[in-house]
């Protein structure tokens, strides 16, 4: 048994490494193109932090383990704001009042609602991952014109790009792409040694797919996710931080759910449509406080956030 948690500590250090590089990258990037941190965060950064769950859950509908495709996205979105977000907080408040989120956190809860009213069809089939993809595609419409939108304001002289602690404008195109390319490989990498070897020593104990699903895995692959918000806090980057939760959560739904569903049908347990989809969705509607009335999430909100998610972590186990 030494070897899995050996395994399972390299994965958490690379894991902390790639979430640093893609963070740098991914706010130089948005520097050199004139494209504000937010709309980076809700493509690249997102994406990249979410491939762990795409690759998963694929691997788990080709296995026949259809509670782990599921639980996967549904606990990762779940430990995306009560985890993720509250783990940063504890360490440095973040200045969310400065953020401009409230269009994608209203779509990230549009994209809650419509992957609910999928779950009651009793499984996630290709036409629902249909429906979700194309919800994917409206998404990301919208995020490239408001980045386009964004650079014509900048070329008629209303530059407001974001003044990036430590980020330097001037930054070669290829060193930014090795930041990149560095978060992109080593966040699946790290996130798949570490899923891996602790699912092996979860079921030595006797612990069920969908469980694990909801639990082990969904923290395992969220990790990314707070590796990258961790840095993002530190480097006092909020726009980062809040946009890569809330792209993470839209992805997990309409994109890895929505590739899935064309790999094979994924029944829904109906114990997610009892209790785990709602604690998603009201995970979710907590962040309105910091999206519409102009809070900073700070140490006391951190600490809120942190003990909700293992309240829910206990009743899942129990």
């Amino acid at each position: 048994m030494l070897t899995p948690w050996l395994l399972c500590g390299l994965g958490l250090v690379i894991l902390l490494l790639a979430g640093d590089a893609l963070v740098k990258g991914a706010v130089n990037l948005s520097l050199r193109l004139g494209v504000p941190a937010l709309i980076v965060s809700l493509t690249i950064v997102a994406f990249g932090t979410s491939a762990p769950e795409l690759l998963i859950s694929i691997n788990a509908v080709l296995d026949n383990a259809p509670g782990i495709a599921l639980g996967n996205v549904v606990g990762s979105n779940t430990a995306n704001i009560l985890l993720v977000l509250g783990i940063p907080a504890l360490l440095a408040t973040m200045r969310t009042s400065e953020c401009n989120t409230r269009k994608t956190y209203l779509q990230m809860i549009a994209a809650s609602v419509l992957f609910i009213a999928l779950a009651f069809r009793g499984t996630f089939d290709w036409i629902a991952g249909a429906v979700l993809l194309t919800a994917l595609t409206l998404m990301l419409g919208i995020a490239f014109r408001d980045a386009q939108n964004h650079r014509e304001a900048c070329r008629n002289g209303d530059n407001d790009l974001e003044d990036v602690e430590g980020a330097d404008p001037n930054m070669p195109w290829w060193r930014i792409s090795v930041y990149l390319v560095l978060g992109l490989i080593g966040l699946p990498l790290g996130a798949d040694l570490l899923v891996t070897n602790a699912t092996i020593i979860a079921k030595t104990y006797g612990i069920t797919d969908t469980v694990i699903g909801l639990t082990l895995v969904a923290v395992g692959t969220s990790l990314p996710e707070l590796a990258t918000t961790v840095m993002a806090a530190l480097r006092r980057q909020a726009d980062v931080a809040l946009g890569n939760v809330i792209g993470s959560n839209m992805f997990n739904l309409l994109a890895i759910i929505g590739i899935a569903s064309f790999v094979g049908p994924m029944p829904v347990d109906p114990e997610f449509l009892r209790f785990d989809l709602w604690v998603m969705l009201g995970a979710s509607v907590l962040l309105a406080p910091f999206v519409f009335m102009g809070r900073d999430l700070t140490r006391r909100w951190g600490v809120a956030l942190t003990a909700l998610y293992l309240g829910y972590l206990a009743i899942v186990l129990s």
